[in-house]
């Protein structure tokens, strides 16, 4: 049994109005030994404070009677009243995501247009918005995806994604940074994933995490195919937080963003969700690595070091996550995948619109800008004949050492993402080309 001894521990009691059922935001000292107790007791954890060392968890009555009962352990102490409190207004629903992505396309229609990459289990329409300079037509240009609110009541992520819509758009033709990405790159958003959810969490229960299915709900980022039932990193239990569903990519909303990845195949990717002030990349199951692991961490280093979050995967953070969207990115279609888990404790998932809205969202906006600016290299870029060559081998120079099998689009099209270094590349296929020495500090753009 683990020793409660010190454990600091905190309790605030929701609403009956805003909850379905009473629960207890519940904080204790940040270790391994508290990770793993809340993990096996299947503790919905809220989030993470590497500053101060705590961390959260949202407690039932039943949970939390089960745990107090242990008085002698336990100590009381006051907590910020906002990680009780339903979310402001101001925040948005997916009816004003709806608004705004078409008045968005209203305004600037020649470099954006609107996708519905599917719909949910209650029929909403998930949308995405493309912004390029041709953004009617396909073109053969690096992908860069964002997401935000696979869990419903992150309410400011929406606020991260729909800034950056906004801060591209109306930037554009006269900030030249601005110009140039959406001239080179294709920029999808998806500023509202789980539209259900969110819709519960405005009408029933403000700290609704999942979607709709059957009243109980599935968490989509459990849902996915990699991983998914591997590693104790979700649940069978259609109560919890995180139930993972009755099979791999059960859900719609799961199968809408598989479609939409697989067909736009991105560079990057950011999905967007709160609370804890850390950058998260693959794999969510101890103790596994990227096989590209040194460019994948150096970029999310990047990025926590512009943001001022803490980098590292979903095990080393916070607890071991199967099911994940991004480790399905990575295994699936190569991309290299972040989520950034915006704000912390002291905001927590319903933080102050007039307070916190806009701090949050310039914070983030060198995340996503960095992820812009990294696909001018270092990298390996072009587009060769897909009939001729399918994967490139990228070796060691020098060496037959394998550092990474990379697939070529079927456009012929391919972006490879490296650090700093001299490589050798195999193309093959029907064919074999061999490019040697090839000093890889900028992007290097080849075709044959």
């Amino acid at each position: 049994m683990l020793n409660w001894k010190g454990c600091l521990l905190a309790l605030v009691m929701l609403p009956a109005s805003v909850m379905a059922q009473n629960a207890h935001i519940v904080r204790f000292d940040l270790n391994e030994g508290m990770k793993s107790f809340l993990r096996a007791n299947q503790f919905d954890v809220t989030g993470v404070n590497y500053k101060t060392n705590e961390i959260e968890a949202l407690l039932t009555d039943e949970e939390f009677a089960n745990l107090s009962s242990q008085k002698s352990a336990v100590i009381k102490f006051s907590f910020p009243q906002n990680l009780s409190a339903a979310p402001d207004e101001d925040y948005k629903n997916p009816d004003e995501i709806t608004d705004f992505v078409n008045d968005i396309h209203a305004k600037y229609p020649d470099i954006t247009s609107i996708k519905v990459i599917g719909k949910s289990l209650e029929g909403r329409e998930i949308l995405a918005i493309k912004i390029s300079d041709n953004a009617s037509e396909d073109e053969v240009e690096p992908t860069v995806l964002v997401n935000a609110m696979h869990h419903a009541r992150e309410v400011m992520t929406p606020e991260v994604t729909t800034d950056m819509v906004d801060y591209l758009t109306s930037q554009y033709g006269t900030n030249a940074e601005v110009t140039k990405w959406v001239d080179s790159t294709e920029i999808w958003v998806v500023p509202m994933f789980n539209v259900d959810g969110n819709n519960k969490m405005w009408l029933e229960n403000s700290m609704w995490r999942k979607n709709t299915r059957g009243g109980y709900g599935v968490d989509i980022n459990r849902n996915y195919p990699t991983g998914w039932n591997s590693c104790n990193g979700s649940s069978a239990y259609q109560s919890a937080q995180d139930y993972r569903g009755t099979s791999p990519a059960s859900e719609p909303e799961t199968q809408a963003m598989m479609n939409l990845v697989a067909s736009i195949k991105p560079v990057f990717n950011i999905s967007y969700h709160s609370y804890s002030e850390i950058v998260i990349y693959p794999f969510g199951c101890r103790p596994k690595k990227t096989p590209t692991a040194e460019a994948v961490e150096q970029i999310g280093a990047e990025i926590g070091k512009k943001i001022d979050y803490k980098p590292g995967t979903a095990w080393e953070l916070l607890y071991n996550a199967d099911g994940g969207d991004i480790d399905w990115m990575y295994s699936e279609h190569q991309v290299i995948p972040y989520v950034i888990e915006v704000n912390s404790s002291m905001q927590g998932f319903h933080p102050s619109y007039a307070q916190w809205r806009n701090k949050t969202v310039l914070r983030n906006r060198p995340g996503w800008m960095h992820l812009l600016n990294r696909l001018n290299g270092p990298s390996l870029n072009g587009v060769v004949d897909s009939k001729d060559y399918q994967t490139i081998k990228i070796f060691k120079t020098g060496t037959s050492e394998l550092l990474q099998t990379y697939k070529i689009n079927p456009d012929g099209s391919f972006f490879v993402i490296l650090k700093t270094g001299v490589y050798d590349f195999s193309f093959e296929g029907l064919k074999v080309k061999k490019l040697s020495n090839v000093d890889i500090s900028q992007k290097v753009s080849v075709s044959f």
